[in-house]
């Protein structure tokens, strides 16, 4: 559903802190109501790409280099502003064009509030589709704001900043454990429409996640004196590597499509400066619930993320709890998770949590939504996203 071209804002570091308290509060709040491959494998798939600098000399794999050089991309001169060449005859769905080289400095405070939502919203002929699939709309929940700070209450949770052919646009996300690197992981996920434009187009680029974004939820004018502590409390984080279902490169759309129900996708991260982990930095990260439940096994959930469209700035961490119910595109395609909420665009490829043996997982994250904003939509996870997830894990993790 929901990235969001929102104003940008501003960004810094500070001391790292103690940040469980996500996971507590998470546990708490939702008890009371509370090109995925087919298998992983050891080498990239076909979903995946890598982008890396070393010393301020952009390094990619020599069949990546081949295959820039071959649609006339100059590497070398990305980071002096070639990553706004968006030529159509360029911009390819071949998944091994994603580069993102570390552009230090790129994301200011200015340029994270100018950027814009990237919505996905349903058709009523869309909604309509699976009817015979789906539970009634959902009753309308109104978003909750986090409290703050952010990094006390929901550090996991940041923005997602990337730039597109219309522009900067800015989409939710969440710091997950790597279970092959214990307490060093280096993932957060979101949702393919955050990283990868579907069936008409290629991988986004200088995609950066800010965890904690605005840690104290000042408001669109207090930013403008806002520290970069403030900004971004544990810096900004650029994906070097970027992972998203098959199914999402090759069906999605600007309204979901065919990829909606495989709408996810899963980052590996570097700090712009530093050398810890994020999970390090941040404190906390949250595992994820691979066992894909149906609506009523799942019980409560939680959305959470930056809404940015109207009414909403994109400035502050929101979240719904609700109920889930059933929502499906079409019957052959699988079965998403949809609970009422009036979060907008910006909150896309935020995470939805649920208590699973008393601690707090990610099962899903936000896809679509309809025009008036009155639900969120999200993905199962199930085997598909395991696999994409493990393979990310195994071959770049250590990384």
């Amino acid at each position: 559903m929901r990235s969001t071209r929102t104003p940008a804002s501003r960004r810094g570091r500070r001391t790292v802190l103690a940040a469980t308290g996500l996971v507590a509060a998470l546990a708490l709040t939702a008890t009371a109501c509370n090109g995925s491959e087919d298998s992983a494998s050891d080498k990239p798939d076909a979903g995946s790409s890598q982008a890396a600098a070393d010393g301020g000399k952009v390094k990619v794999p020599a069949d990546l280099a081949g295959k820039l050089k071959e649609h006339g991309i100059d590497v070398d001169r990305w980071k002096d502003g070639g990553w706004k060449d968006w030529d159509k005859d360029k911009w390819l769905s071949d998944a091994k064009d994603f580069v993102n080289p570390v552009i230090e400095g790129l994301w200011k405070p200015e340029r994270m509030q100018s950027a814009d939502e990237a919505d996905k919203t349903v058709t009523t002929k869309d909604a309509s589709a699976g009817q015979g699939v789906s539970d009634p709309d959902p009753a309308p929940v109104r978003a909750q704001a986090e409290k703050t700070p952010y990094h006390r209450n929901a550090a996991p949770v940041g923005k997602v900043f990337f730039d597109s052919p219309d522009g900067p646009a800015v989409c939710s996300g969440t710091v997950v454990k790597d279970v092959n690197h214990p307490g060093k992981s280096n993932l957060v996920w979101t949702a393919g429409h955050c990283v990868h434009a579907g069936g008409n187009g290629g991988w986004y680029r200088n995609i950066v996640f800010v965890p904690a974004y605005n840690d104290l939820g000042k408001s669109e004018a207090e930013l403008g004196n806002a520290n970069q502590s403030e900004i971004a409390p544990y810096g900004n984080w650029w994906a070097n590597w970027a992972s998203t279902s098959n199914q999402w490169i090759q069906g999605g759309s600007e309204t979901g499509g065919d990829g909606a129900a495989y709408d996810y996708a899963v980052l590996h991260v570097k700090p712009e400066q530093g050398a810890k982990s994020l999970e390090e930095t941040v404190g906390a990260a949250l595992d994820v619930d691979f066992s894909a439940p149906s609506a009523a096994e799942a019980r409560k959930m939680g959305a959470w993320g930056y809404p940015a469209a109207p009414p909403y700035n994109g400035e502050k961490m929101f979240k719904c709890l609700d109920v889930p119910g059933r929502f499906s595109l079409s019957p052959s395609l699988p079965t998403m998770y949809r609970i009422g909420c009036d979060m907008t665009g910006g909150s896309s490829g935020g995470g939805w949590f649920r208590v699973l043996n008393g601690k707090s997982v990610l099962v899903s994250n936000t896809s679509i939504g309809p025009a008036d904003n009155s639900w969120l939509a999200g993905p199962q996870l199930g085997r598909d996203a395991e696999a994409l997830y493990q393979n990310m894990s195994k071959t770049y993790g250590g990384q």
